[in-house]
């Protein structure tokens, strides 16, 4: 007999043919569409196949449920812990979109740093033939760069930042011999010490707020703040008062607080660059990511163990 899935979201169609030719698919498109359906209908579910969304109540809806598999890195909206207790494994999709969001990062950091945007309005507004030429801008080379949260996205944006010379810096809850970088255990030592700082650590509780008003003003003035993490790792409404005072330089921005609302405030200045949450949302990570959510439920239910699960499942695979 085929195991029961439970889609959540569109996957691409190629996906979702991947998965119908395994398993009995049952598809909602959304959270209220699954509100809807008849708990008679997920009785059987063993397999849950989610866009980092898996709620205690809903993992309690499903009796039968054996395996999350997770779109994407971040998995702050699946509850783990309360899926570890009653048994369910949780997955996610690491390593495949590291390049994608390391190079995401580079560009956020030079578009910011060049201020790429308003040059490009200087010429299109027709600054260059009315004022000259445009304002100088500052260089990456060189640069002190911190990385917060130094694991497989942040080693892979420390080695790309080494092409322009720079010195990279880290803080994260333990230091990590196996890597050359100068460590730092005070997060606002560090970004007193950076020009640039970069959030690149995972969402949840345990980050909350943790980019906030003594680390913004320890980066200064003359400082960059990037943000490829989660919104909520940066304290928003601090950062916006010292971007308006210029207690805080620039900062490019990918995630926001509450997405996709982003703070009109934060839309009008020229030393912000603003992107929508598309780190990894290239054709080929986005596929990458979403072959490793069906290899995760086959392998699970072709041999007993999953491919990649997050720390709080792994001693249940």
């Amino acid at each position: 007999m085929s195991h029961e899935v439970l889609v959540v979201g569109n996957f691409f169609p190629s996906v979702m043919n991947d998965l119908q030719s395994q398993f009995t698919v049952l598809h909602a498109e959304n959270a209220d569409a699954l509100s809807r359906m008849d708990d008679a209908q997920l009785v059987n579910i063993e397999g849950l196949a989610t866009f980092g969304w898996a709620p205690a109540a809903l993992i309690d809806r499903l009796p039968k449920l054996k395996l999350i598999s997770s779109f994407g890195v971040g998995y702050d909206g699946v509850a783990a812990t309360h899926a570890a207790e009653k048994g369910v494994i949780v997955t996610h999709t690491p390593n495949v979109l590291n390049d994608d969001v390391a190079n995401t990062t580079i560009l956020l950091i030079l578009a910011t740093m060049r201020r790429l945007v308003e040059q490009d309005r200087y010429l299109r507004d027709g600054r260059w033939v009315k004022e000259g030429n445009a304002p100088l801008t500052r260089s990456i080379a060189g640069k002190v760069v911190g990385i917060v949260g130094l694991g497989r996205i942040g080693e892979a944006i420390a080695h790309k930042l080494s092409v322009f010379n720079c010195q990279t810096v880290y803080h994260s809850r333990n230091p990590k011999p196996q890597v050359d970088h100068t460590y730092y255990g005070n997060l606002v030592e560090m970004a007193q010490d950076c020009d640039i700082l970069i959030a690149i650590t995972p969402g949840g509780p345990a980050t909350n707020k943790l980019i906030n008003r003594a680390v913004i003003e320890a980066l200064g003035p003359e400082g960059t703040l990037i943000n490829v993490a989660r919104g909520s790792v940066v304290d928003e409404t601090e950062l916006v008062s010292a971007l308006e005072d210029g207690r805080l330089g620039a900062a490019g921005l990918d995630v926001f607080e509450d997405e996709p609302n982003v703070p009109n405030a934060l839309i009008g200045m020229d030393n912000v660059v603003l992107t929508p949450h598309v780190a990894s949302a290239t054709w080929e990570t986005r596929q990458a990511l979403s072959d490793l959510v069906v290899e995760n439920l086959v392998t699970y239910f072709g041999k007993g163990a999953a491919v990649s699960p997050v720390p709080e499942c792994a001693d249940l695979n």
